[in-house]
This record gives C-alpha cells, sequence and structure tokens, in this order.
C-alpha cells in the first residue's frame, strides 16, 4: 500500500507541473523571480554568483525557473502551493544533474504568532520544501534547513500584502 501511495503522488506532482507549465504568473502570487542580490521585496539570497561554478545565466534568467528561490505560503501553511511544483521541479533536477552543487533552505513566517511558533513554522515550510525535493531525487546530503521564524522579514509593515512576502522559504545555493 506504501508503494500505491507514493505512485499516486508522483502522478499527482507530475500533473500538477504539465498543468502549470503552460500557466502564466498570477498576479499577487509574488514576485516572478528573485534577481541575485536581493528582491524587489528586500527578501536576498547570496551563495551564486560568478566564481561559484554554476552557470549562473540561468539563475538570472526571468525566463528560466531556477530565477525563481523564493516558495511562498499561506497563511499558517506549511503545504507548497500547486503553483510551484513546477519551479521545486526545475531546482530538483538541476540539484540531482549536479550533485557538487548544494542549497539551503531558509523557512520563514511573517509576525503573527509568538516567536517560538514562528520558528516552528519557517522549520515545517523548510522541511516541505526539503521532502518534495527529495522526493524528486536529490540527495538529502545536498539540502540543508533552517528557520528564521519572524525574524528576517522580506517586507516590513502591518498589513497581509506584507506579511504574504513574509511567509516564505528562500532557496539559497550554497555549494559548487
Amino acid at each position: 500500500m506504501h508503494t500505491v501511495g507514493k505512485v499516486l503522488a508522483v502522478l499527482l506532482v507530475s500533473l500538477g507541473m504539465a498543468g502549470c507549465s503552460s500557466m502564466g504568473k498570477k498576479s499577487g502570487d509574488g514576485p516572478a523571480s528573485v534577481q541575485e542580490g536581493g528582491s524587489a521585496y528586500g527578501a536576498e539570497t547570496q551563495g551564486l554568483g560568478m566564481g561559484s561554478g554554476m552557470d549562473a545565466s540561468a539563475f538570472n534568467d526571468p525566463a528560466n525557473p531556477l530565477s525563481q528561490r523564493v516558495i511562498y505560503f499561506e497563511f499558517d501553511s506549511a503545504n507548497v502551493r500547486e503553483s510551484d511544483q513546477a519551479v521545486l521541479a526545475a531546482h530538483a533536477n538541476y540539484l540531482a544533474n549536479n550533485p557538487m552543487s548544494s542549497v539551503t533552505l531558509e523557512g520563514h513566517a511573517d509576525e503573527r504568532g509568538s516567536r517560538e511558533y514562528n520558528i516552528g513554522l519557517g522549520d515545517r515550510r523548510a522541511q516541505a520544501v526539503k521532502k518534495l525535493l527529495e522526493f524528486q531525487g536529490v540527495n538529502p546530503a545536498q539540502v540543508s534547513t533552517v528557520s528564521y521564524g519572524e525574524e528576517k522579514p522580506a517586507m516590513e509593515g502591518h498589513m497581509e500584502d506584507f506579511w504574504s512576502q513574509n511567509r516564505r522559504v528562500e532557496i539559497v545555493y550554497t555549494g559548487q
């Protein structure tokens, strides 16, 4: 029965990726891409760039799903949205084909909730992304996680527009 569940999960992820591959970005889903060193919302990603041994052009090309290195979440949720499946599949494919590369998944939360709760929520979000990457063939040794909870907001403010940008996991390439 466990094997049937895995096969069903693979089929669902594949169908989701096929359905999302032709869809454009909906407004309100966050930024289409995060450029190296930051985003329009102040979230910073580091570790990928010249001298890292990686082809930085793919990571900086807005048309390439590898350029999107921030996964957003709904309020109080650690469920990866279907719209982010294709992006994670592209990162999983890259990591599986580049075993010397590694990532740190940085989990974040908005300011609502206690500091302890938000650290836990950021960790659950990072772990959810890690599980999806591993399920798609990434070696667990290539992926580490850290939770910052509410401590490193992408945007300062006390409204939903700001909070939605803080509920995220940042994919930070760290290895060559």
